[in-house]
């Protein structure tokens, strides 16, 4: 451990910038037990067993707040945006696994239509407005199967950016133009297409922006997006130094149970880890069709494909069919997906794979939006061995496990300018756009 990395540990452990949230004996209840999560290795807090958290990213909408009319203004927008007790805007499960050395994360879109105690079938997001974060762990514990939850993290709209902010921004590619406004929200979305730097503000309006085609599973695909972005910029071993300054900052923005030894031993673990073994995967279902459900839209959860996720990844095995799943090329649908607006490199790919076997294969709906140097094969539903397999059968690509492809395919290929040369593909220069005439 170096000299700065050791001092900035040592002044995070003696300063204490945030404190540990006592819960009260109900709240305490619903997480799990199970022995301590950390010991001290040569002075550093180091993760002992898997942990299994639940992350709330909350906002409070503007009509859940009583005299909105007569407030101050600042202090009516600092309410909104510093409160941890609104719907949850985001909602993932992360289990940090020392035994495989892996961290999985499960993206659970604020849609999904669930049961929740004493309130009944709604989405799931309503879970932390009714009952606070111990409602939602025990929701979101009985959706995955009775999964044990040890932790909670909640943070704000404040405390988002303020994170940002604190470690100087994450280089994000926006596949296009967004733009959106909602005052009754304080929501002003205004981001150009392109690769670019996001500030705190700026990562909050790409993490919100839903209105497209995909809607809420949009966000969630562009949320993995940016956290994948965010650990491979952030989480290493020398940002580590950071974490005083870091915490100091949003400590009234962030709401935890975790202490900060364990927090500082989750982000040194995450931080040596290999990248291919941080895997991103999203609860798999479906749109909810038109007047399904009165006028309401929810996302209906496939609970065999949302099985065998937790099977595969949070080591929850609800039953058999789960493990015994048959993945053969046969039975896998596959997305075809250009990244260079050509599609002779796609149409390869599409005969290459049916020759060796995979019958389900289709192309996507839109092109990848970045022209992409090296083919990427989307694990789209976590299940990394097939994806490896499909990569044998191509002979190239990265295989990334996270759930960023087509929505109705096992995997999705994306085909990058490696396809084309491999395979004697001539690239055509991209033209860009002619200005229009005035």
């Amino acid at each position: 451990m170096s000299g700065g990395l050791g001092a900035g540990l040592a002044f995070v452990l003696s300063s204490r910038p945030f404190q540990q949230r006592q819960l009260s004996a109900d709240e305490a209840a619903v997480f799990d037990k199970s022995g301590q999560l950390t010991s001290a290795i040569a002075g550093v807090p180091t993760l002992t067993r898997p942990v299994n958290i639940l992350l709330l990213g909350t906002i409070v909408l503007t009509a859940d707040l009583p005299n909105a009319q007569i407030q101050p203004r600042g202090k009516y927008i600092a309410q909104v945006e510093n409160n941890f007790d609104g719907l949850s805007d985001a909602m993932l499960l992360i289990r940090f696994d020392p035994s495989s050395q892996k961290v999985s994360v499960l993206s659970i879109p604020r849609d999904s239509r669930v049961d929740i105690q004493g309130v009944g079938k709604t989405k799931i997001n309503f879970a932390n407005y009714a009952g606070g974060v111990s409602l939602s762990a025990q929701t979101v514990s009985q959706v995955l199967g009775n999964i044990p939850i040890d932790r909670y993290i909640r943070f704000n709209v404040s405390g988002f950016g303020k994170i940002i902010d604190a470690l100087g921004g994450v280089d994000v590619y926006v596949p296009k133009k967004m733009k959106y406004q909602d005052d009754s929200q304080r929501l002003y979305i205004n981001l150009n297409a392109g690769q670019q730097k996001l500030d705190g503000n700026k990562s909050i309006q790409y993490m919100r922006f839903r209105h497209d085609d995909l809607g809420d599973i949009g966000r969630v695909q562009r949320q993995q997006a940016f956290f994948r972005a965010f650990i491979d910029q952030q989480l290493k071993p020398e940002s580590i130094g950071k974490f005083p300054e870091v915490l100091n900052i949003v400590k009234d923005n962030i709401d935890t149970n975790l202490s900060v030894e364990e927090v500082l031993a989750l982000a040194g673990y995450t931080s040596k880890l290999d990248r291919k073994n941080i895997q991103m995967h999203m609860a798999p279902g479906r749109f909810s069709n038109a007047g399904e459900f009165d006028s309401l839209s929810y996302w209906i959860l496939d609970s065999r494909r949302l099985d065998k996720v937790m099977n595969q990844s949070f080591g929850v095995i609800k039953s058999a069919e789960a493990n015994g799943s048959d993945n053969s090329p046969r039975n896998l649908r596959v997305a075809i997906q250009d990244s260079l607006p050509q599609p002779e490199g796609s149409k390869k790919a599409t005969m290459v794979l049916s020759k060796s076997g995979y019958d389900q294969v289709f192309p996507a709906v839109e092109r990848w939006s970045k022209p992409l140097a090296k083919t990427q094969i989307i694990a789209q539903n976590g299940d990394r061995a097939s994806a490896e397999k499909l990569r044998d059968s191509l002979g190239l690509g990265e295989v990334i496990v996270e759930s960023t492809g087509e929505l109705e395919s096992d995997i999705t290929v994306r085909i990058g300018k490696d396809w084309f040369e491999a395979n004697n593909i001539a690239i055509k220069p991209i033209k860009s756009a002619k200005p229009k005439q005035r």
